[in-house]
């Protein structure tokens, strides 16, 4: 994991720690007050979001202890791995698309990051620019060119 992801995930921790909890105490409190808890749908609502919100910040919290930092300094372009951009040509359809090649945990396909562990990373792992490879994606089999490797 970058120290950016890892600084993300932590900063999400905190606004659920420290905002979303106290909101859903509230509401738990208010919905409390209106008396009958056995046909109280607010009340059965609220501490069903509760139970969500405390499940994702032990989800987060998990993660957050077992990742390892990723030093950027050591990273090289020789070859593709992890933290490295990727730009590649789709050669069917001659599309070119740049990929940063993240964790699991980091991957947001909007921003052009894909997971290591997707058909697409694992077939560029360990290539170098100019290799053509083949890659089974669930339309089916798509070649590649790797045009450049950066950080």
């Amino acid at each position: 994991m970058t120290e950016d992801g890892y600084n993300k995930i932590l900063a999400e921790i905190s606004y659920l720690e420290s905002v979303r909890r106290p909101e859903i105490s509230a509401q738990i409190a208010e919905a409390r007050d209106k008396g009958d808890l056995s046909e109280n749908a607010e009340y059965d609502a609220a501490k069903e979001a509760q139970g969500i919100l405390e499940g994702k910040i032990a989800q987060l919290k998990t993660l957050v202890s077992n990742a390892r930092m990723i030093d950027e300094a050591r990273i090289g372009t020789d070859v593709v791995q992890i933290m490295n951009k990727v730009k590649i040509k789709n050669l069917q359809n001659n599309a070119i698309m740049t990929y940063s090649l993240v964790a699991d945990s980091e991957a947001n396909l909007k921003e052009y990051k894909i997971a290591v562990s997707t058909p697409i990373a694992q077939g560029l792992m360990g290539k170098k620019a100019g290799d053509i490879v083949e890659i089974k994606v669930p339309s089916g089999i798509v070649k590649f060119e790797i045009l450049e490797i950066s950080i």
